[in-house]
């Protein structure tokens, strides 16, 4: 289990730190999945700030829909579009935090350039 979660964290450093050579002072749209849920943040990386974010356990999707399919990922996709644009923002660099782009991070990303965010 220990070696699963290292493993996990290795890639994420390693994803985080390929974004941040070529992230140009754009923000940065963070998925975290978990078994049940799952969750996205549009970060500001200079000043430190959370700008948005959306999860399945929102009110407006609670109960709805869930959080371990992809249809619940595409939901919570187009929640944090709409949230992102509400706080003014377009552009995004997309860190998957060492999850394959497969299945419900790859839900949640098209659901969010249908939203209206560009990455």
């Amino acid at each position: 289990m220990a070696n699963r979660i290292q493993g996990l964290r290795r890639r994420s450093q390693r994803v985080r730190r390929a974004l941040k050579s070529t992230a140009r002072g754009r923000l940065r749209l963070s998925v975290f999945r978990s078994g049940k849920n799952i969750y996205a943040q549009i970060i500001d990386d200079t000043a430190g700030t959370t700008l948005a974010a959306a999860s399945s356990l929102d009110k407006s999707l609670r109960g709805k829909v869930k959080g371990s399919d992809r249809k619940g990922a595409a939901e919570v996709g187009k929640l944090i579009a709409e949230r992102g644009t509400k706080a003014g923002v377009e552009n995004v660099v997309f860190d998957r935090g060492g999850y394959l782009y497969h299945g419900r991070v790859k839900a949640l990303a098209d659901a969010a350039r249908e939203g209206g965010l560009q990455f």
